[in-house]
């Protein structure tokens, strides 16, 4: 979920106190004024973030004690890094390795319903094959996972078929194995952190790339760049 901008200068404040190294003690009212907001506005904030998981504070004589959580740091480097590609003019490409494994099988039940295989083709331009290569990632991957999260993405919307809801994904597009085009598909729910890519292509990629359960498999992120949006299609 995005964040307001007076939410990102919230948390870039409370960075700016030391507050994304350890508990800073800070007063609504100070922190009102390095914002320039009123005191009651300052606490809003406060409380926002911290509902949505970025602070965590506890009270106490001369202000509560805050901290910038995890999660909350990674919303600051999302804006680092998508304030540095514009100023530099673009991102040079993601690459990423992991190991592959099997999931629980409902790949193929997902990518196999029309409103999802529909809007792929229309979106990606490719029929998707029904199921997903799930690849675990190896090595230091969490920055780059976080700055891909940031770049544009094609955005597959849900839908509703009787009496069950399908809810929206996220696609980047990507090269498997350095042969086959295809996409990361990113679920608006999912039970899968960041240490794990769902992928999906014209073709089946295990047959394609003769891959197994374990075997290392190499998926490049085209960058970003001035003149075009690897996300747009």
């Amino acid at each position: 979920m995005s964040l307001k901008p007076f939410l990102w200068f919230t948390l870039y404040e409370l960075l700016r106190l030391g507050a994304g190294v350890r508990g800073v003690r800070v007063s609504t009212g100070e922190l009102a004024g390095l914002m320039g907001v009123s005191q009651q506005s300052a606490s809003r904030r406060l409380r926002l973030l911290e509902g949505l998981g970025l602070v965590v504070r506890r009270g106490g004589a001369g202000g509560s004690v805050v901290r910038v959580t995890g999660e909350g740091l990674g919303r600051l480097e999302e804006v680092f890094f998508r304030l540095r590609e514009g100023l530099e003019g673009g991102a040079g490409e993601l690459v990423f390795e992991g190991a592959v494994f099997s999931g629980m099988f409902q790949g193929r039940y997902y990518i196999s319903q029309t409103g999802y295989r529909d809007q792929i083709r229309e979106l990606l331009g490719f029929d998707p094959f029904p199921g997903t290569l799930n690849v675990r990632l190896v090595g230091d991957y969490l920055e780059s996972r976080r700055v891909l999260e940031g770049w544009p993405a094609v955005v597959l919307e849900g839908f509703r078929v009787e009496d069950r809801a399908f809810g929206g994904a996220r696609c980047y597009r990507v090269v498997v194995g350095g042969v086959v085009e295809g996409a990361l598909i990113v679920a608006d729910r999912t039970g899968y952190d960041l240490s794990v890519m769902e992928v999906i292509a014209p073709v089946g990629l295990r047959e394609a790339l003769g891959l197994e359960d374990g075997d290392v498999v190499r998926l490049v992120f085209p960058g970003v760049g001035a003149e075009g949006d690897p996300g747009a299609g």
